[in-house]
């Protein structure tokens, strides 16, 4: 098939097609290649549910960012011992 030349691609589309294709460590080619085949979906038969999940953000955020959650939910995550005692 001919070239498909992409123009104005948003950052944050970009940011993601190139973590995709560094966790999949394939090229950025194919990573697009990827996210169209997934969202367009050429063999999922049309009357299949789509799904809207959370699984593209799974490992997105950098170790810092996920240092900095761990810590915000310290607390919640601490035991009362006068509730569980």
């Amino acid at each position: 098939m001919k070239a498909i030349t992409l123009r104005n691609l948003p950052d944050a589309v970009a940011r993601l097609v190139r973590h995709k294709a560094a966790t999949l460590g394939i090229s950025l080619n194919r990573a697009v290649i990827l996210v169209l085949e997934e969202r367009l979906g050429p063999e999922r038969p049309r009357d299949e549910p789509r799904h809207h999940e959370l699984d593209e953000l799974a490992g997105a955020w950098s170790p810092a960012e996920a240092r900095a959650f761990d810590r915000a939910l310290a607390a919640q995550r601490a035991i009362d011992p006068e509730l569980w005692g």
